[in-house]
């Protein structure tokens, strides 16, 4: 898999690595749940969108916010910070956090810290 340099990630702006991240976990939500439950589509499906939702995704920020580099903790920050589109269903605050958390795992998987990922992932999930 191709990677770029830290430096080169940091050029890119927090909703295209949210955009990347969101991608990123929400596959690593399907594997785990995959690996842990053999049931129908619909019902794998269901599961994981429990995990992927904003409010979810708000949450595991906090789990995980003190284990975080300092450098990924800017990442994080960059994120949270973002302007975007907020939709309606969506509590700001969670779907901001959540946006965060997204930019953090696009930036590890662009930069090839996947290991880094998984373990924060790992966390997010005991």
């Amino acid at each position: 898999m191709d990677t770029i340099t830290k430096e080169q990630a940091k050029q890119y702006s927090p909703l295209t690595l949210a955009f990347l991240g969101d991608g990123y976990y929400e596959m690593l939500v399907r594997r785990r749940i995959t690996l842990r439950h053999n049931m129908s589509a619909a019902k794998l499906h269901r599961a994981a969108v429990e995990k992927v939702r904003a409010s979810f995704q708000a949450g595991a920020v906090e789990r995980i916010a003190g284990l975080l580099t300092d450098e990924e903790r800017e990442i994080l920050r960059r994120g949270r910070n973002a302007s975007g589109n907020i939709p309606r269903s969506s509590n700001p605050a969670e779907y901001r956090r959540a946006t965060a958390l997204e930019a953090l795992f696009g930036w590890l998987l662009l930069i090839g810290e996947t290991k880094r990922a998984e373990e924060l992932f790992e966390v997010i999930f005991e």
